[in-house]
């Protein structure tokens, strides 16, 4: 009889563990509480989550392939540090597809996904009211994310996950200190919106709201600042 061949460890769950690492970073970057340029282990995420550093390697290459982890040669695995640049592309892509993602949702509506997002206002209220920033900045995330998964379009989903974990990295780097990341009210009044079947002000709502995200943030190139200082300092 032929000896049968000994499975490796890591087999019988290798996608779960890969996909619970991808999670736990990207939790950990929506709550802003890993920062970017923040360097990631492969030993220690290893240790972490009872992981071989191949699967912990597979997490990071998915992660760096939707932008939200940087690899480099010889140094290894970091958060990624997004530019202005990358910071106006993801709004503008966010802008291109969230109005539809509301369409889509409008369609879908039904008393128990509008229940869901009834409750998830009331978490974001009560985040805010407690002072947790770390909650309010996941739970904002979480809203958009809501409203895709109400929408259906799993396309829309896997592409709006990506980005609000850009925009994650990118409010934690580019807001300015005296303004809130993503409004609970805007919120509320989008979701009113929903209620009442309003596809026209639901995607006019959403439009503003990422509007006025993107304003808030201080997006200056580096390069302008030297041109500047060049300038000044040669006058």
């Amino acid at each position: 009889m032929a000896a049968k061949t000994r499975q490796k460890p890591d087999a019988p769950d290798a996608s779960d563990r890969v996909s619970r690492i991808r999670e736990g970073v990207t939790a950990a970057i929506l709550e802003h509480r890993l920062l970017p340029g923040t360097k990631l282990g492969e030993d220690e995420i290893g240790d972490i989550y009872g992981a071989s550093r191949t699967l912990v390697r597979t997490a990071l290459q998915q992660l760096a392939h939707e932008g939200i982890v940087s690899i480099e040669k010889n140094r290894g695995a970091f958060v990624a540090r997004p530019t202005p640049a990358d910071a106006r592309e993801v709004f503008e892509a966010r802008r291109l597809i969230e109005p539809s993602i509301v369409d889509h949702a409008i369609e879908a509506v039904s008393p128990a996904w509008l229940d869901r997002l009834g409750q998830h206002l009331d978490e974001e209220r009560e985040a805010e009211l407690r002072g947790d920033a770390r909650a309010s900045v996941r739970l904002s995330g979480e809203f958009h994310r809501l409203v895709a998964e109400m929408s259906g379009h799993s396309i829309y989903v896997g592409f709006l996950k990506e980005l609000i974990a850009r925009s994650s990295l990118i409010i934690l780097l580019y807001r300015r200190h005296d303004t809130p990341a993503c409004g609970t009210d805007h919120h509320a009044e989008i979701v009113a919106a929903i209620r009442k079947r309003d596809k026209a002000r639901a995607g006019a709502l959403m439009l503003s709201h990422l509007n006025e995200i993107e304003a808030e943030l201080f997006l200056k190139d580096p390069a302008a600042d030297e041109l500047r200082l060049a300038d000044v300092l040669g006058a």
